[in-house]
């Protein structure tokens, strides 16, 4: 405790907590989601077909978050649009990553020291959105704990919640990449976040918001470096998972073979399927063998 209290933690969190993200984090926010969204097949198409397609898809990337909580809160889906600098700036990077000559841009930002850079400070503003989504709801619902960990969660993971309408705008329709039958890292995470700083919101957890601010940015910044690092798409929660979910929640491949062996265990058996028709040249060579026998 003496070396946490020379090394001053406790005013280290609070000063990271209270920086400000613009511009240097919010511009890396900006260049790894348009970065992502360059990786969705058909969007490099997309951007020479219907250029404003997707600077929508961009927009939608960047702040897909804010607009999915707004519509939840009762706000204007298009409030923070207000916010020029910030639309400026994300539509200087859509226009550099899709548009830059000879790729330039693009290459820089994609070379992967870079790229693991951008991700940590990605990763930054994640989790101050879910802090701040929590921190909002409990102003407006005290004690609508499930209000505030939904907005945290939507919040820190609204980009893949909207995916589906995303891929509307670009022409697209996959229902089987939905983000919540599909849950990636950053989405779980940002659910377990949710709920983490929703108890904190409470007093339920006994430590401070900047500390918690501080001790799950390094835990999310930590993972995605490693994942980028990696290129790795499993998960840090995989582990957990694996032993909790087949106690609380069964597990599916057990409870597909149970089922199998109760549904053969009830219903009669099934009936042979009747033999294959014969072809016509089986036809025509049995009638033959049968006037060749009669013959003799």
């Amino acid at each position: 405790m003496e070396v946490l209290g020379a090394l001053n933690v406790g005013e280290v969190a609070q000063y990271f907590a209270k920086m400000s993200m613009f511009p240097v984090f919010d511009l890396a926010y900006y260049i790894v989601s348009i970065l992502y969204l360059k990786y969705e097949p058909g969007s490099v198409e997309v951007s020479r077909r219907s250029p404003v397609a997707s600077w929508l898809c961009a927009m939608l990337y960047c702040f897909g978050s804010y607009i999915l909580a707004d519509i939840m809160l009762g706000d204007s889906p298009i409030d923070y649009f207000n916010n020029n600098s910030h639309i400026l700036l994300a539509t200087a990077v859509w226009y550099l990553i899709f548009f830059c000559p000879l790729n330039l841009f693009y290459k820089c930002v994609a070379f992967l020291p870079v790229k693991m850079i951008l991700v940590a400070l990605k990763e930054v503003v994640r989790v101050r959105k879910i802090a701040a989504g929590v921190h909002h709801a409990h102003h407006a619902y005290h004690h609508g704990y499930f209000i505030m960990v939904i907005t945290g969660y939507v919040k820190g993971s609204g980009v893949a919640l909207m995916a589906n309408f995303e891929q509307l705008i670009r022409g697209v329709w996959r229902p089987e990449t939905n983000e919540i039958m599909h849950m990636s890292f950053p989405t779980k995470a940002s659910l377990y976040g949710a709920i983490l700083f929703t108890m904190q919101e409470a007093h339920w957890l006994p430590v401070s918001k900047s500390t918690l601010i501080c001790l799950f940015t390094l835990f999310m910044a930590t993972s995605k470096v490693f994942m980028t690092a990696t290129h790795s798409h499993g998960s840090p929660f995989a582990l957990l998972e694996s032993l909790t979910c087949p106690v609380l929640f069964g597990s599916p491949a057990g409870g597909a073979e149970h089922r199998d062996g109760h549904d053969a265990s009830h219903h009669p058996a099934a009936v042979p399927p009747a033999p294959a028709a014969k072809s016509r040249e089986e036809l025509n060579e049995g009638t033959r063998k049968r006037k060749t026998k009669k013959a003799e």
